[in-house]
């Protein structure tokens, strides 16, 4: 960066020298003179303007406290879940679609604060465009306290069932905690991931979000 400097210094002495030199006038001078900073500036290094660019440099090494056995850029597992008030979820539904996947439980209470964001926030904004799925999963209860669940929280995106905890341990480790989303775009790789429920952390998700959906 120094090198840099020196160099931009170098060529605006230069520039200014042979203006005077052919016995230019004032506006030459400020031509050289705007030359010169507008390379230095081409010069610099690119600063994130977003809040996803500010985070995707860190959520491509996601901590490892998050206890995820995935990372950014593999391809999300595929599975076959339950919903919990009716009919079922295949991989093929998820196809060509940006997937928010939330594991929750009934217990968990960071789960209860964060799932009325996540309605209000994502799941209202995006719920009528069929190219959006968000599956809250459940893990290891039955399907009448999953649907007393998903009433006390008064969410209404789908609560899917996940018994024995089978579709979690495709994403985090055994004995991992609950609270986690995964975001996953068109080509079913995985894109952003989270852990308890953070206002930054969820707000770049929505920005994620955001920018796969446009």
């Amino acid at each position: 960066m120094k090198a840099l400097r020196l160099f931009v210094l170098g060529m605006l002495v230069l520039g200014l020298t042979s203006c005077k030199e052919n016995g230019t006038n004032e506006e030459s001078k400020e031509a050289a003179l705007t030359a010169a900073v507008k390379q230095s500036e081409d010069a610099k290094p690119a600063v994130p303007t977003t809040k996803v660019e500010q985070f995707s440099d860190v959520k491509l090494k996601v901590p490892a406290e998050y206890q995820y056995i995935v990372k950014i850029g593999d391809q999300a597992p595929t599975f076959t879940a339950d919903i919990a008030t009716g009919g079922q979820v295949t991989p093929a539904d998820l196809e060509g679609k940006v997937t928010m996947l939330q594991f929750t439980a009934s217990w968990c209470g960071v789960c209860r604060k964060e799932m009325p964001h996540i309605e209000k926030d994502i799941w209202q904004k995006y719920k009528d465009r069929k190219d959006f799925m968000l599956l809250g999963i459940d893990i290891d209860e039955e399907r009448d306290k999953v649907i007393r669940f998903r009433q006390d929280v008064n969410v209404t995106y789908p609560l899917v069932l996940d018994p024995g905890s089978k579709i979690f341990h495709l994403f985090a480790e055994k004995g991992a905690g609950v609270t986690r989303n995964v975001i996953i775009d068109r080509t079913g790789k995985i894109v952003f991931m989270t852990r308890l429920f953070k206002e930054e952390e969820f707000e770049a998700m929505k920005d994620v979000i955001d920018g796969l959906m446009r």
